[in-house]
């Protein structure tokens, strides 16, 4: 297919700055009848991306034992406020690297230095000190780090200064949320197998820890148990319009008697089949959130061994399995002889035509050696047509690397407004693919940010309206495999040239709608008239 939907290049002039429901069609208007997937004007272009791990200064592998069978993220942040997209990456028994976006006219990244660190599983950046500048939450099978940025590449470990205790365990998920009121993020960590327990490693998974701020510093860890061995943890306001902390468990050490788990942060508990929540046992290694059907409330894509399933949000706050239909079951390989089922790790949604549809880029891998599973096992970039249904496009696009898969990212890496790639193998080199599709639409994106402690408006919600047309994306701290991303909000447009934007603020307050132009690159700030713009 191809599409001539518009220039690509993002303009740095000043743009100025709902939900709206919708009636489903396609394949979840089964799933749920009323709302219904968001549709656009463009023809989708057919996805292109060329390699460009060269623009790395030598490679990087994430290694290891058993240990690091899991894990193997990347955090992506600018740490130096130039608008580029830097990268901080786990390396296992390699020591965690990162690497700083010097691009200019061509895509390029020089190493900085950091406190060496080896054990890293996963690293997500935050601000852990409400200061204004993004820091880093380092994962490792040890002691934790939590690195301080000084906004300009520079990270020292300041966990100790914080109150924030290291531990020991095996941590391999983490995600992050603002309460009402609070001076600092809260934290949940997720732990993995215990290492020290002498009957393991099958059944032996350890407990999760919560972390709450009390004043200025944080407070004494709080147990989350039972731990069913957590490979991916998110804060969101989820199918019930608030706030809690899912976590997608791996069925491979638990054995029996577990399943996926959402904490209620509110009453301090885990929700249960009264609650409505469904008991789903699988082997859970990332989870993804997008509102795919324009109803306000965000779909879930968690990674799994054989099917990935995505769960779609019901009017009454459960969810319900999205129909194999739609195409994202993605449970065996796609290119090859290989049958046997597939292993997913990495999931994330974006808009990679910029046709106004969100997209799904799936890293695959198998563990090792795991005899049941496909050992030549593609990468799945899922494209959603205008009927929501997606179709995959990774070896047309020249991403389906069989390359052990581990953690990954979309982010926009040379500014030009179109979705580059990340990937993060184990005990291969990480690769960098530039995103060089040539009719892809335009493209906006938006950053919110506010005053006082929660700056980078963690738990906000922004929305693009185009016509009739509502795209809705959530701003979180978590998800994904071991690795997250803090930046801007990509939203592809199609052919149209202006959209209005709007931010749903963490307290609720929403801010009226204002105008932004194709290639608008822009901070939303919250004021007294509800929101300023102004170029990135």
């Amino acid at each position: 297919m191809s599409g001539s939907c518009g220039g690509r290049g993002r303009a740095r002039h000043e743009g100025t700055t709902g939900r709206r429901e919708r009636r489903r069609t396609g394949p979840l208007a089964a799933v749920v009848p009323v709302v219904a997937i968001v549709t656009a004007s463009c023809a989708s272009a057919a996805p292109r991306f060329e390699d460009a791990s060269a623009s790395l200064p030598s490679p990087h592998v994430y290694a290891g034992g058993w240990e690091h069978f899991v894990g193997g993220g990347v955090a992506v942040l600018d740490c130096n406020a130039d608008a580029l997209p830097d990268l901080f990456v786990a390396g296992g028994e390699n020591r965690a690297r990162l690497f700083v976006n010097v691009t200019t006219d061509e895509l390029r990244f020089r190493e900085a230095d950091v406190p060496e660190l080896t054990g890293v599983t996963g690293a997500y950046p935050l601000d852990l000190d409400a200061d204004g500048i993004l820091d880093l939450a380092v994962l490792r099978a040890g002691p934790n780090v939590m690195l301080k940025g000084d906004g300009a590449c520079g990270f020292a470990d300041r966990g100790d200064a914080l109150g924030i205790a290291a531990g020991n365990a095996w941590t391999t998920a983490f995600s992050a949320t603002w309460e009402p009121g609070a001076a600092l993020p809260t934290l949940a960590f997720g732990n993995y197998v215990d290492r020290d327990d002498p009957d393991g490693p099958f059944g032996t998974c350890d407990a999760n820890v919560l972390i709450h701020p009390a004043g200025a510093r944080f407070g004494a860890p709080e147990a989350l148990e039972p731990g069913f061995c957590a490979l991916s943890m998110l804060f969101s306001d989820g199918a019930r319009g608030r706030t809690g902390l899912r976590i997608s468990n791996d069925r491979h050490y638990y054995v029996r008697g577990g399943h996926e788990q959402m904490w209620d942060l509110v009453e301090r508990r885990f929700l249960t089949e009264g609650d409505g929540w469904q008991r789903v046992s699988l082997w859970g290694m990332g989870i993804a959130s997008r509102d795919l059907t324009g109803d306000g409330l965000p779909e879930v894509m968690l990674t799994s061994m054989g099917d990935q399933l995505l769960q779609i949000a019901q009017p009454d706050g459960t969810y319900a399995a999205a129909p194999y239909e739609i195409g994202t079951y993605a449970q065996r390989p796609f290119v090859g002889d290989d049958g046997r089922p597939s292993t997913g790790w990495h999931a994330q949604f974006g808009d990679v035509d910029n046709d106004g549809r969100a997209d799904l880029f799936i890293a695959k891998g198998n563990v090792d050696q795991m005899p049941g599973l496909a050992m030549e096992d593609p990468n799945n970039l899922l494209m959603q047509g205008a009927d929501g249904r997606f179709s995959e496009a990774a070896d047309v696009a020249g991403v389906a690397s069989t390359a052990r898969a581990r953690g990954a990212a979309l982010a926009d890496l040379d500014l030009d407004g179109r979705l580059d790639l990340v990937v993060v193998n184990r005990r291969a080199p990480m690769e960098i693919w530039r995103n060089v599709t040539a009719d892809a639409g335009n493209a906006v994106t938006i950053e919110p940010r506010q005053p006082g402690a929660n700056h980078f408006a963690v738990g906000a919600w922004v929305e693009l309206r185009k016509g009739d047309e509502v795209q809705r994306q959530e701003v979180t701290v978590g998800g994904g495999h071991a690795g997250g991303v803090a930046g801007p909000l990509h939203f592809g447009i199609g052919s149209a040239g202006t959209a209005e934007i709007r931010v749903i603020w963490p307290n609720g307050s929403a801010a009226p709608w204002s105008p932004v132009a194709a290639g608008d690159s822009v901070i939303a700030t919250r004021n007294a008239e509800g929101i300023g713009i102004e170029a990135r």
